[in-house]
């Protein structure tokens, strides 16, 4: 019988987030917020950016801002929840 060890399993390199680097969440950030996959989506936007500005890149803090002109507080809060639980569980 296979033993599977989970004491060495990695969440976040088995759910492919590691893979998300900072300049892809500003890139999917700015197709969330322009449309480019259908109707705009504002609230995916400020999360993608919010995302990217805590990783450290360069403009997302300043996207975020821009988008969150044009939301509602129950926007933005969405928007932030999102974030949130994408950091617990990546």
């Amino acid at each position: 019988m296979a033993h599977i060890d989970l004491t060495a399993f990695d969440r976040t390199a088995a759910s492919g987030a590691a893979l998300l680097d900072g300049a892809l969440l500003m890139e999917l950030g700015l197709a969330a917020a322009l449309g480019r996959n259908g109707a705009a989506d504002l609230v995916a936007a400020h999360m993608y950016f919010n995302l990217a500005a805590e990783r450290g890149v360069e403009g997302a803090a300043a996207q975020r801002r821009d988008v969150a002109g044009d939301m509602s507080r129950a926007e933005i809060a969405r928007a932030l929840r999102a974030a949130r639980t994408f950091l617990t569980l990546h």
